[in-house]
């Protein structure tokens, strides 16, 4: 009789708490979509549910232990989800949370009108890796998403060069003053050279990737950005997400892959 009413007692603050709640799930989500931790956040919405179940049925023993298990997993929580946690507060940090990639963006049924958006060229970027690995020529990319990253821009030089495939050669060419260090995309728009990203120096990294793919795992475990790495001895494309490698067959379903994170 109680759910009877709670049902039809249900007003605009509880529909708006039940959105903020499947809001924070969903981005929750997406911090630990294609990563291992996506196992564990499952089985945590899940054994909540199972608690919710519990405490409904009026089932004192197992309510007391899940519960407790919960209370005192908190802390476990931050601990095993310490980069995510990272990830999601910088987030709400970032200055453009709420434009081009923030709420609305993933609200497929609000419409934006009158905003002209400037969509990154995954394919000329994809193009220019392709050449520089023929060559065997070094080169590290970092994709802005929803984190910004102009706390790294400072550690470089500051761009404002429109994305083409000829400035993306010429700028890691053997000889150019800019080629040493990752260079950051946002909306199409080289935002910095030369920038000094920080290396992952954990040593479940094969030895044989040095410090170019170390800062591009780097840099992906500390924010949501995306990381393109053209070995110099190999000239082997990688690419980066959420700290780990992202697995791919060929270049067209590499773009995909990214193209499909940046939506």
């Amino acid at each position: 009789m109680e759910i009877f009413n709670t049902v039809f007692n249900f007003g605009i603050k509880d529909f708006i708490d039940v959105f903020l709640v499947a809001l924070l799930l969903f981005y929750a989500y997406r911090l630990v979509r294609g990563t291992v931790a996506i196992n564990i956040f499952i089985g945590i919405v899940v054994l909540y549910f199972i608690y919710l179940i519990v405490e409904a049925l009026q089932m004192v023993l197992l309510t007391k232990i899940l519960g407790g298990f919960i209370s005192v997993g908190f802390i476990a929580l931050i601990v095993v989800f310490q980069q995510e946690v990272r990830k999601f507060l910088l987030m709400i940090g970032s200055t453009n949370f709420a434009s081009k990639r923030g709420v609305l963006k993933h609200l497929k049924f609000l419409k934006t009108e009158g905003i002209t958006k400037s969509l990154t060229d995954i394919d000329t970027i994809i193009a220019a890796c392709n050449k520089m690995s023929t060559t065997k020529t070094g080169a590290l990319i970092v994709l802005e998403r929803n984190n910004n990253l102009d706390f790294l821009v400072q550690t470089g030089d500051e761009m404002n060069i429109k994305v083409t495939q000829p400035i993306i050669e010429s700028i890691f060419f053997k000889n150019s003053p800019l080629h040493d260090g990752a260079i950051i995309i946002s909306d199409n728009i080289v935002k910095a050279t030369r920038v000094i990203l920080p290396v992952n120096n954990e040593k479940t990294i094969p030895q044989r990737f040095g410090l170019r793919h170390r800062a591009a795992v780097g840099i992906t475990e500390r924010t949501d950005a995306i990381a393109i790495a053209v070995s110099e001895e190999t000239g082997q494309i990688s690419c980066f997400k959420n700290g780990t490698f992202v697995d791919f067959k060929d270049s067209t379903e590499l773009i995909e892959i990214i193209k499909d994170d940046l939506d």
